[in-house]
């Protein structure tokens, strides 16, 4: 440790080029994280904020909510431990004070107030009529939409004043907006009366005894029971999304490891002949490559620890429209990953070390 700390602080400027290279790449490593986090979250939120075990779909739905139209009498087919019914279809709507470039892409879900479904508010009141809703906190952070705004639905003439805001509500990228199964379905079917009667719902949402959708009962061939994890996998671009950002990353950290490795060699090669002298008088082998580990080591951790304060000062400025999330367990262990890689890569300057003739690196 001695020799390591006082070689960085003799050659300051070469080592502080070094530590600002291990900065950029960490600074990069953890921004693409929080961005794939943040992405996979807004995939999901509303989902997990359910907190359900499992979801029921028509069979010929292949796993697709959006394809998905249930009768409201197979909820009374389904016996689970709670079950809540659920209507779900995209939506575009436009405040109506707006101008038409500010309409907004929605999920609209229809819900039962008294039923495990209905989100906790956390501004404004929970919805009453079938004229309200409550929507995702992300649209008011935007200033897009306020308490007591109306909005109205492009493809209806329904509209609807905004009560309440809830976190966390955002499916597929887009942000929730909650109302009334009944408005739900006067959106969905119009006039169509007898219709709107056999397809009134999307889903139903169930709890399983201790978690276990296996004790959930079916007395309907043609519904599926999902699990949510099976159910969240299968949104549309979900896992696209999710591999590509993990391959990113992955390559990413390998590249960093690299060159540190490529780095700490070449200062290596430039040291062979102080390491020859070092090792003239005695100083062992094995204590060289030490310090070289050790040295890669602290140039690692102020790169990454100086990539993370980057990174959580860029996460205070990013406006609210980009879904950046940190994940705190996700930073540590990929923070260990790039140190451990790091120091691995410092093990190709062990072999040089350990190779070192005295006299002819004297020579």
């Amino acid at each position: 440790m001695f020799l390591a700390w006082n070689e960085i602080k003799y050659s300051k400027v070469r080592y502080v080029l070094i530590m600002g290279v291990l900065f950029l790449i960490a600074y990069l490593v953890f921004f693409l994280t929080g961005l794939a986090y943040g992405l996979a979250q807004d995939n999901r939120t509303a989902i997990d904020s359910w907190e359900a075990d499992g979801i029921i779909l028509p069979e010929e739905a292949n796993g697709n909510i959006n394809m998905a139209l249930l009768s409201d009498q197979a909820v009374d087919q389904v016996a689970a431990t709670e079950k809540a019914v659920l209507g779900q279809m995209a939506a575009v709507v436009e405040r109506e004070d707006s101008s038409a470039d500010e309409r907004l892409d929605v999920r609209f879900l229809g819900i039962k107030v008294d039923e495990f479904l209905m989100p906790e508010i956390i501004e404004g009141r929970a919805f009453e009529t079938d004229q309200e809703v409550v929507v995702d906190v992300s649209l008011r952070d935007e200033g897009l939409l306020s308490l007591n705004d109306s909005v109205s639905l492009l493809s209806s003439e329904q509209t609807f004043e905004v009560v309440g805001f809830i976190d966390n509500a955002k499916l597929s990228v887009s942000p929730v907006m909650y109302t009334t199964i009944e408005a739900f379905q006067e959106i969905r079917f119009g006039e169509m009366e007898q219709e709107r009667d056999e397809l009134a719902i999307s889903a139903i949402v169930v709890r399983a005894t201790n978690g276990d959708i296996a004790n959930v009962t079916i007395d309907n061939e043609q519904l599926e029971l999902i699990a949510i994890s099976d159910f969240i996998s299968d949104l549309p671009g979900y896992n696209a999304q999710v591999l590509t950002f993990a391959f990113m990353i992955s390559f990413l950290i390998v590249i960093a490891a690299i060159v540190i490795g490529i780095f700490i060699y070449v200062l290596t090669l430039q040291k062979v002949s102080t390491f020859g002298v070092m090792k003239a008088q005695g100083i062992s082998s094995g204590y060289l490559a030490r310090s070289v580990i050790v040295q890669t080591f602290v140039l690692s951790a102020i790169g990454i620890g100086l990539g993370f304060l980057g990174t959580a000062g860029t996460q205070l400025a990013l406006p609210a429209a980009v879904p950046f999330q940190s994940n705190g367990l996700f930073l540590i262990v990929v923070s260990a990953v790039m140190l451990i890689i790091a120091v691995l890569g410092a093990l190709f300057s062990v072999r040089t070390i350990v190779k070192i003739d005295p006299l002819k690196a004297i020579s």
